[in-house]
């Protein structure tokens, strides 16, 4: 299992394009930071909706983000660290 995050925004990185091409079953996204984005967007949500994709709650607050991103799990920092220890390695794209 790999716990893949991503930081960078679609439009500036193809981190998560290139992501979506390796995952595999029992993987996790983590998305923070401009990745978090991706989400507003139905093209993307589409693209991870039967992944399983969390976004780390202190950025997606800091964006404003948390009446629109309801519907998607939230994790703290803390938690960031447990969801990385479960995961066999994890790779930044």
């Amino acid at each position: 299992m790999i716990l893949h995050h991503i930081q960078d925004s679609v439009e500036q990185s193809s981190g998560l394009t290139t992501c979506l091409r390796y995952i595999a079953l029992g993987d996790s996204i983590l998305l923070s930071g401009n990745a978090i984005n991706c989400l507003l967007k139905r093209e993307w949500r589409a693209k991870l909706a039967n992944l399983r994709v969390v976004a780390l709650k202190e950025d997606v607050n800091a964006r404003g983000l948390q009446d629109y991103l309801k519907d998607v799990k939230q994790i703290s920092y803390n938690e960031f660290v447990e969801l990385s220890l479960e995961h066999e390695k994890v790779i930044s794209w």
